[in-house]
């Protein structure tokens, strides 16, 4: 019963007589598509920070693990464990927010086109849709600096979880020098997502300030 009613949700979710609905319940309190816009790039570059500082972590429990010098590895691999269980969840909370972006975004855009075209003044008319373009063209750019953060995330996710795998059936000091060779090639994957991040970071700082 509990599935069936998620599915119904996300069913509803993902209709647009339901999203009609949730943005007029919305509207009601004073908040429009812009504003929601504008929240949810927030939330966004708030869940990309959060992934960053999160895989800087388990980053950090990777290379203290490789400097094992004695002690209980069953501990050790379960922090590294729940470090990349962590990442993962920080990593799906990004993807999540990304997807409403799209989303809000997209049914923003389409709104304002068709009340562009309702604008008797041509001059007026004209200005709105001028605005609307420069709008998606710089929202076009934070979502490409979304989704290159999104996508730098998986490397990092791939690594992370194949080194947890490989100590969970090899928990000895041979495992853990084999492991030594690996953290470099991650520490660059881990730079190149920060990189990344800091980017869309900045991308949405930006675009936000653009919205009234």
């Amino acid at each position: 019963m509990y599935t069936q009613r998620i599915f119904f949700v996300l069913l509803c979710l993902l209709s647009v007589g339901c999203r009609n609905a949730y943005y007029s319940a919305w509207e009601t309190l004073g908040k429009h598509k812009r504003d929601l816009l504008k929240d949810n790039v927030q939330q966004v570059r708030d869940n990309q920070q959060a992934a960053a500082e999160q895989f800087k972590d388990a980053l950090t429990r990777l290379k203290e693990l490789t400097g094992f010098q004695g002690g209980n590895l069953e501990k050790v691999y379960d922090r590294l464990n729940d470090d990349y269980k962590r990442s993962e969840t920080k990593a799906a909370a990004v993807r999540d927010r990304i997807a409403k972006v799209e989303q809000v975004s997209a049914d923003l855009f389409k709104e304002w086109e068709d009340e562009s075209a309702t604008i008797q003044s041509p001059s007026l008319r004209a200005s709105s849709r001028s605005k609307l373009k420069e709008t998606k063209a710089k929202f076009e750019s934070l979502h490409q600096a979304m989704l290159r953060a999104e996508r730098s995330m998986q490397p990092v996710l791939t690594q992370f979880h194949d080194y947890v795998i490989y100590l969970k059936h090899n928990l000895n000091a041979q495992a853990i020098g084999a492991l030594k060779g690996e953290v470099t090639t991650i520490e660059g994957d881990v730079s190149a997502l920060l990189k990344e991040m800091n980017h869309a970071i900045a991308e949405a700082d930006a675009f936000v300030k653009t919205l009234p």
